[in-house]
């Protein structure tokens, strides 16, 4: 059995162990020391990384009571060694999963629900109920979370007895045997819980619960907490300053700025939607009548595309081809009524290496070449007509 020292000291940055086993593994070294600061993954809490000695630790497990350090060099067995701690990794994960119980605790307390899942990730903490909770209700726990926090509460970890274990009330995820350790924020969690925490809740700063989208039978709410948290916060509050300027508008105007900005591009569009049905009409009548019509244009939005290909279609009598591009690559669509276009458009694709497809009647597509080669290649796909 390995001493944890994490569980005696959850601040321990440094400790020196011996080592008891080094064998190689995958490529890496899996060492077992009889006393570690580093610890393994597990509940929903990422392993710690650092160093033992002069070699880097990237991976952490515990194996049947005994805790393997997964190196990416060997350390000599029976030799005393000096194990660092990334400390900025364990505090930030130390602040979310403390954020997560204080969070946890005050919603299924207050709205009889089950956490169900739980998981620290690279950015954000997800935390699973299995109750739809409304936004008014997320807005409330994460104020009383807050307010929790800047209370400084110390926080409490425990190893009772199955006899003191059976008259407590406590969150736990599934039926637990053996040994559990109870972590409780007095008045706000009490919870089955093998991860490491900060003292006090004031040393979380603060959480953010930052979404809350349905999973499942119940909701996924997406958090973060402390430093996280402010990151997360300077990240939008350094967005909106950017927006506010592109706007004209005050930091805490700039939603009004974009509603109005949207107003007037929802007008501009309709103005230039009915510039362009006016273009395209005439472009139409020019081909009343002419059969068989391939046009080549500038580039376009794939509906004005299929717009000006109907169009030029219904007035041309035969078969109408538009091409719209800068000159390199071109989107395209082609529309014949009765027709098959299909193996016309694949040999298109193939020869000008493009892709796309349809119906028999209509098909659409991009292809990557010059004018002077599309041309060329409609000719031969397509027969000439």
């Amino acid at each position: 059995m390995t001493e944890k020292l994490y569980y005696e000291d959850a601040f321990l940055r440094t400790f020196t162990g011996r080592v008891l086993e080094c064998r190689e593994e995958k490529g890496r070294w899996a060492v077992v020391l009889d006393r570690t600061a580093f610890y393994p993954e597990g509940g929903g809490q990422p392993a710690d990384r650092g160093r033992l000695g002069d070699v880097e630790v990237d991976d952490v497990r515990e194996r049947d009571g005994q805790i393997v350090h997964y190196c990416g060099g060997p350390v000599e067995a029976g030799a005393e060694v000096a194990g660092v701690i990334d400390w900025d990794r364990r505090f930030d994960f130390m602040q979310q999963h403390s954020g997560e119980h204080i969070v946890s605790g005050i919603l299924c307390g207050a709205f009889q629900c089950d956490n169900v899942g739980f998981h620290i990730g690279h950015e954000l903490v997800t935390i699973d109920f299995n109750r739809e909770l409304p936004a008014e209700e997320v807005a409330e726990v994460e104020r009383r979370a807050n307010r929790y926090i800047w209370e400084d509460h110390p926080a409490e970890a425990a190893l009772p007895s199955p006899a003191q274990l059976e008259g407590m009330a406590y969150r736990s995820k599934k039926a637990l045997s053996g040994q559990v350790r109870i972590v409780t924020w007095p008045g706000a969690d009490c919870c089955a819980c093998c991860g490491t925490h900060v003292r006090s809740s004031g040393q979380v700063g603060l959480v953010k619960l930052i979404s809350c989208q349905r999973f499942r039978e119940g909701v996924r709410i997406e958090m973060a907490a402390g430093g996280r948290a402010l990151a997360w916060m300077n990240a939008i509050a350094g967005q909106n300053a950017a927006v506010s300027q592109l706007l004209s508008a005050k930091p805490c105007s700039t939603a009004p700025a974009v509603e109005r900005l949207q107003k007037e591009l929802y007008a501009l569009r309709g103005r230039v939607a009915a510039l362009e049905e006016r273009d395209f009409a005439g472009t139409a009548a020019q081909y009343a009548g002419a059969g068989d019509v391939l046009l080549v244009e500038s580039p376009m939005s794939p509906e004005s595309l299929r717009k000006l290909c109907g169009m030029v279609q219904e007035r041309c009598g035969g078969r109408c081809a538009v091409f719209a591009g800068d000159g390199a690559s071109y989107q395209y669509a082609v529309s014949e009524p009765g027709g098959d276009l299909r193996s016309g458009a694949k040999a298109l694709n193939a020869a000008l290496g493009g892709r796309g497809g349809g119906k028999p009647e209509f098909v659409q597509g991009s292809v990557r070449c010059g004018e002077e080669a599309l041309r060329a290649a409609w000719e031969r796909c397509f027969g000439g007509r």
